[in-house]
């Protein structure tokens, strides 16, 4: 899963760098967990958070079967 997983982001990511910010992913387990660490300016955006789950969550639930969750660390 994690090929799908980084596949995904590599079509999020044009996106977060436009902004200069982007996304690496650090971690996918068994049960389906997702972690990521936001780098450049989504690091310390305020709406950071919302980015993570309106975007790059929703994003990885809809093109990888099996990811349930995606948590920043």
């Amino acid at each position: 899963m994690r090929d799908e997983v980084e596949k995904a982001l590599s079509r999020i990511r044009p996106a977060l760098q436009a902004d200069g910010g982007d996304v690496e992913l650090v971690e996918v387990t068994d049960e389906g967990v997702v972690r990521v660490r936001l780098t450049g300016a989504c690091r310390g955006c305020p709406l950071s958070r919302m980015t993570l789950e309106m975007s790059i969550a929703e994003e990885l639930k809809k093109q990888v079967p099996g990811v349930k969750e995606v948590e920043a660390i």
